[in-house]
């Protein structure tokens, strides 16, 4: 049951990622459009006075905005795309449709019930107008239950046939058929049971709200702390876009979640300092500064004869995650080895967050140097506050590494280049390296860019076999497995031989975890196995 349980959660959180890593997109346009209507700096460069580029940022930040405040019908197309197994694109669509059923099926149960306020009392009702809509605002989680139903039905009913006349009516045209009905009742329901779910919502919130501090601290150490389980998406999504993360009201308009709010900000002009829920968003911070200090404590403490390696395989881990916020080359080159460095890190990610917090920083910080660039320098210092942002970094930049290197001596942990010999910890193998020297990347080592290749051999042997493996899927940076029987796994040829830099058992679910070129690996592997396309 547990196994089930974990599968099923796994599942979701990956289906998350289709609309979340679009978001932020949509977020640094806005800021690039703040750049050409900021007040300061076209007193500051007066080239910038001019109706074209004046008129550009404005057009740019108006046309997304609305973004925000659509988020439902994103995530229910998103996660219904995610969790589709086949056939992704009718998935999509019909969650679309099963979107538009619901919002008017429930606007007329309203009606007919009299439970519609006027339009200009919505503020503070428990109503909104969603595409026009007037419905029970129920934000994000309206989207995220809609993807999820629509996907189970897509699931069971996608291979439906019928013979003769009927058979136009099966495939993806039957899962809408099936849909109606489901969705009608939905809603329905939804009408006696959101404003009771609301209630529970807003009240934790509340009691986040409240332990202030303490509330930080939980939120940033879990976020970590869930890595290995690759759930910690769903740690930090409800507050960067459900009421969890905040409510304001910004430029007469009410926006929930810490990076819906953050958003709005930036495209208005007429605030001055952004909300204090940008912390939610701020966790960036150990990705940029602490973990960088974790690095070079172990460089300092390996052996004097593995240094050069060390250094070879720490730097451009330390470069990942220092620049684009990608940590888990580093966490788990300790996660295993040392776990409890990895309970402190999480500890202490907490902790600078609160730290943040305690300063006043209001600087926005999701991931690395990039981000952090692009969302606050043309906010200026007044609006974000940024220096707090990286003076903070700098400190736990060194708390990271006087503890992680007191703790690996005192303790003599086995991290990277101090392993006993031949038990080597490595995030990609001696051979490897040797072969991009020759190459010249001086990087991590780039996934295959032919199919049929040695690497996706040897993957296939390390995971048991082309028969052992049931499915192939990626994330930002793992790939995601079911294997028949996960003891076939073969830890050692996985991380020695093809770059893996760490490898997750949770029953039939294995993850590998390859970093940025993990997209590639699996086109790869694919293409090597002959399953191309298996999943759409």
């Amino acid at each position: 049951m547990k196994e089930k349980v974990m599968d099923a959660m796994q599942k979701f959180s990956k289906a998350m990622f289709v609309p979340v890593l679009i978001l932020p997109i949509a977020g640094i346009l806005i800021a690039v459009g703040n750049v050409f209507t900021n007040v300061r700096l076209i007193e500051r460069f007066p080239f910038l006075d001019n109706p074209i580029t004046i008129g550009f940022g404005s057009i740019l930040s108006a046309a997304l905005l609305p973004i925000l405040t659509n988020l439902g019908i994103i995530f229910c197309v998103g996660i219904a795309l995610g969790l589709a197994k086949k056939k992704k694109a009718e998935a999509a669509f019909t969650a679309l449709l099963g979107y538009f059923v619901f919002l008017n099926a429930m606007n007329k149960f309203m009606a007919l019930r009299e439970m519609l306020v006027p339009v200009d009392a919505l503020q503070g009702s428990g109503q909104a107008l969603v595409l026009g809509i007037q419905v029970l605002d129920m934000g994000v989680f309206l989207g995220i239950i809609l993807g999820v139903v629509t996907a189970l039905i897509h699931n069971r009913f996608i291979d439906t046939t019928f013979s003769n006349a009927f058979q136009v009516y099966g495939g993806a045209r039957f899962v809408f058929i099936v849909l109606i009905p489901v969705v009608v009742a939905l809603s329905i329901v939804s009408t006696f049971i959101w404003p009771v779910v609301q209630t529970g919502i807003d009240s934790l919130g509340s009691v986040i709200q409240q332990t202030g501090n303490f509330g930080i601290f939980l939120y940033g150490t879990l976020e970590r702390l869930l890595i290995p389980t690759g759930l910690h998406h769903l740690i930090y999504t409800p507050f960067l876009y459900t009421s969890l993360g905040g409510v304001a009201d910004v430029g007469g308009q009410i926006f929930e979640g810490a990076r819906n709010i953050y958003f709005a900000e930036i495209a208005d002009p007429a605030v001055t300092v952004l909300s204090q829920s940008v912390i939610w968003d701020a966790r960036g911070i150990s990705k940029m500064f602490g973990l960088v200090g974790a690095c070079l404590a172990m460089y300092h403490t390996a052996k004097p004869e593995n240094k050069f390696k060390v250094k070879a395989i720490l730097i451009p881990a330390v470069i990942t995650s220092f620049i684009a916020g990608v940590t888990e080359p580093i966490e788990f080159s300790f996660m295993f080895v040392a776990p409890m460095l990895f309970v402190i890190h999480s500890a202490l990610s907490g902790l600078s967050m609160v730290a943040l917090n305690l300063f006043g920083s209001r600087a926005i910080g999701p991931n690395g140097f990039i981000d952090f660039l692009l969302y606050n320098i043309p906010l200026g210092i007044e609006k974000t506050r940024w220096p707090i942002y990286i003076l903070v970094g700098v400190a736990f930049f060194f708390i990271y590494y006087f503890l992680f290197r007191f703790l690996i001596t005192k303790m003599n942990l086995k991290t990277v280049g101090r392993e006993d010999e031949g038990n080597e910890t490595k995030l990609y193998s001696k051979k490897e390296y040797k072969e991009q020297q020759l190459a010249g990347s001086g990087g991590i080592v780039a996934a295959p860019t032919t199919t049929h290749d040695a690497i996706s051999s040897l993957i296939t042997e390390g995971l048991g076999g082309d028969s052992n493996i049931k499915t192939i899927d990626n994330c930002y940076t793992r790939l995601r497995l079911k294997l028949k029987d996960p003891d076939l796994v073969d830890e050692v040829l996985l991380k020695e031989q093809t770059s893996a830099k760490g490898v997750i058992k949770n029953g039939e679910n294995v993850h590998v975890v390859y970093g940025l070129t993990v997209p590639k690996v699996r086109e790869n592997l694919e293409a090597y196995l002959g399953r191309e396309g298996e999943n759409e």
